[in-house]
């Protein structure tokens, strides 16, 4: 009598096979169908989310509110004076779109950049809430600055001021 040991079960190279060619006939079907109606893949002006919503923009007003998290320490500091420095420079151009600039310190506390970069000051998370992955500070602050900001651009900007060197030879 001969048993089987694999009765009933798939490789595993079967699975992604089978999850491949479902995933190409999906989008061939998107494709097919999209055509077919005349509209094309890029062509956002029927998707309410994407496209820009009538009566919104204001002549003469910026739309962009760039806003930043940071912390206080040294090293962020200095990537927030250098993203401050480009969005001046932006904002400066002609025809920018560049509205306000925050820079949201959930440190809890000020520090020496007040006077320098527009900040709004923000708790950082609870003792433990972060479960040792200290990032979600980030989105905590954002939620928080929401809260309190009047926003006047139609747009935010959310931005990380990480900025990396490259060293030349």
């Amino acid at each position: 009598m001969i048993v089987r040991k694999n009765v009933g079960r798939a490789s595993p190279f079967l699975l992604v096979l089978l999850a491949f060619g479902f995933f190409i006939g999906t989008y061939n079907l998107c494709i097919l169908v999209m055509h077919k109606s005349g509209r094309s893949i890029s062509d956002d002006s029927n998707d309410p989310i994407i496209s820009r919503p009538d009566g919104l923009s204001v002549e003469g007003s910026r739309k962009f509110h760039v806003a930043l998290t940071a912390t206080d320490a040294p090293y962020s500091k200095w990537q927030c004076r250098i993203m401050y420095y480009w969005y001046k420079k932006m904002k400066e151009m002609p025809g920018s779109d560049m509205g306000g600039f925050t820079r949201v310190l959930h440190s809890g506390s000020p520090d020496n950049l007040m006077d320098e970069i527009p900040t709004m000051i923000v708790d950082p998370l609870p003792d433990g809430l972060d479960r040792g992955y200290i990032v979600l500070n980030r989105p905590w602050a954002f939620v928080q600055w929401l809260e309190k900001a009047v926003i006047e651009e139609e747009y935010i900007l959310m931005a990380e001021p990480y900025h990396h060197e490259k060293i030349l030879s």
